[in-house]
């Protein structure tokens, strides 16, 4: 029986990663400059007080000076004050009439880029939506889900076949301003999955933070894929793999198991922890490599060959080399084999279909 608690449903809204323009910082900047050019000619304008006159005839003030900049900035131009002396009016000229245009312009943007931004966003949606394909879903984006995003980079899967899909909307964001994609909402939920395009999926991969989340998101997903998408499944509970395993995940990691296996080899073993940490980190000193086998390397032995093989993917399945139909490399045969970054340049296989 699954032991954590059904999560609540969230919706399915679409978070691409922004685009290098941030639209709000824009905006910040025009309506920056709008306010320093009003003020700049409030400044003006009262420096030559004299040479304006208002109704009243009393005199021009500070509020008096703002009061004309701005219906006269903004092209409303009530008539109560108007600049009487040859320098106002050479000030209105050459410098309150460009200013004016000056003022329009980042109005008329700013109203633009307010007006544009939804429609710009709901096409860079429709191009994501047209484009993504083959690419690789992780449902939950917590420390789990994060260090997935990190392997798949190092083993070069490129950024923008990645989709996360999350609840938490804080996660989304961070997912987001880390330039990949992703949709807000529950991957429990079959509509957010098909917002996700799962049926044109390479590989899910369940990262969850509770075990029943991760059996209904691989229950949805077999039911949407009809099995042909590959789900990866972390769990936390050993005794909830099987029913993983049981609901359509191809490969699940159980890891509390896992964790509770290292932590034995840190009393029996403490060398071999490092050896493991360095064999999981892609890129510093040893790693593990997967690659198809060369033609000249078919008909050998895996334990001739000069990389150090521990282990064949044959039609999909693992092969040990303690096994007798291991004894020859075929064609087709993908080896998985241990590297030194420092002296091998074979590059990883991002394939994760096997």
């Amino acid at each position: 029986m699954v032991r954590q608690n059904q999560p609540t449903f969230g919706r399915g809204l679409i978070h691409l990663p922004p685009p290098r323009n941030r639209p709000l910082l824009a905006l910040t900047s025009r309506l920056t400059a709008a306010v320093l050019l009003v003020l700049l000619i409030v400044a003006v304008v009262y420096i030559d007080r004299e040479g304006y006159r208002d109704v009243n005839e009393d005199g021009i003030d500070l509020l008096d000076a703002a009061y004309y900049s701005v219906v006269t900035l903004s092209t409303t131009g009530y008539g109560d004050i108007t600049p009487t002396s040859d320098s106002a009016r050479l000030v209105n000229v050459f410098l309150v009439t460009p200013a004016r245009v000056l003022f329009l312009i980042i109005l008329v943007g700013t109203t633009l880029e307010i007006l544009t931004e939804q429609y710009r966003r709901s096409l860079r949606v429709t191009q994501w939506r047209k484009s993504v394909k083959d690419h690789v879903i992780i449902c939950g984006y917590g420390t789990k889900g994060r260090s997935a995003v990190t392997a798949l980079l190092e083993t070069g899967v490129e950024r923008n076949r990645i989709v996360i899909v999350e609840q938490d909307p804080a996660a989304v964001r961070e997912a987001a301003a880390a330039g990949l994609a992703a949709i807000e909402g529950s991957g429990t939920r079959s509509a957010v999955l098909t917002e996700a395009h799962v049926q044109n999926a390479k590989t899910l991969m369940i990262a969850t933070d509770s075990d029943d989340a991760a059996v209904l998101v691989s229950l949805t997903a077999r039911q949407l894929t009809a099995g042909k998408v590959r789900i990866v499944a972390a769990v936390r509970e050993a005794e909830n793999a099987l029913l993983l395993r049981q609901s359509g995940a191809h490969h699940v990691i159980v890891s509390s198991a896992t964790a509770g296996r290292l932590l034995g080899l840190s009393s029996s073993a403490p060398p071999l922890l490092d050896v493991v940490e360095d064999l999981l980190s892609p890129g510093h000193g040893l790693s593990l490599a997967l690659r198809s086998a060369n033609r000249d390397e078919v008909g050998r032995s895996p334990r001739e060959l000069e990389l150090v093989v521990i282990a064949l993917i044959r039609r999909g399945q693992v092969v040990g080399l303690e096994a007798p139909q291991a004894a020859r490399v075929e064609t087709g045969d993908q080896l998985v084999h241990v590297r030194h970054d420092g002296k091998h340049k074979e590059p990883v296989s991002p394939r994760l279909n096997g």
